[in-house]
């Protein structure tokens, strides 16, 4: 009778999606121009629940800047920052 082993691999991966158009500014907790991401457009990219969702959002983590119009905008930078310490817990 032969032994058999089996091994398991886990992998993880993180799909950032762009656009055409992106957009970049200058983010001062960086101190870099950096590209960020509309807040609304997080929640369609995210697959977290809405509970988790708003624990990221709301985290003092993320970079964030207003627009003239009043549209957050998101470091993203500072979002695959929090991804990674996220998978580390």
């Amino acid at each position: 009778m032969s032994k058999q082993t089996r091994i398991t691999i886990e992998t993880e991966s993180l799909l950032i999606l762009r656009g055409r158009t992106s957009r970049h500014i200058w983010c001062p907790h960086c101190v870099a121009e950096v590209e960020v991401i509309a807040l609304e457009e997080v929640g369609v990219i995210s697959n977290l629940d809405q509970s988790a969702f708003e624990q990221w959002v709301n985290s003092p983590e993320l970079h964030r800047s207003e627009t003239p119009s009043g549209s957050t905008l998101i470091c993203l930078n500072s979002l695959l920052a929090r991804v990674q310490k996220t998978k580390t817990i």
